[in-house]
């Protein structure tokens, strides 16, 4: 019996940490991008458990719900 795939299940050959490890630097990349630009970054602090913005100087503006 032939086993049917598609296309999210063959991934060109590259393994599924390949893509994590990928996916993960591209983040990286972006919040460098974004901190070159004086955007602030979306950050989580799993700590807390509160969402915060972080700019291009360290500070850091926690996010409230209204």
């Amino acid at each position: 019996m032939q086993q049917e795939t598609n296309e999210f299940d063959s991934m060109c050959g590259i393994t599924d940490e390949e893509l994590t490890r990928r996916f993960v630097e591209g983040v990286r990349l972006e919040n460098e991008k974004k901190k070159i630009l004086g955007v602030p970054v979306s950050v989580y602090d799993s700590v807390t458990k509160r969402a915060y913005l972080e700019y291009a100087d360290g500070t850091r503006e926690y996010v409230t719900a209204n």
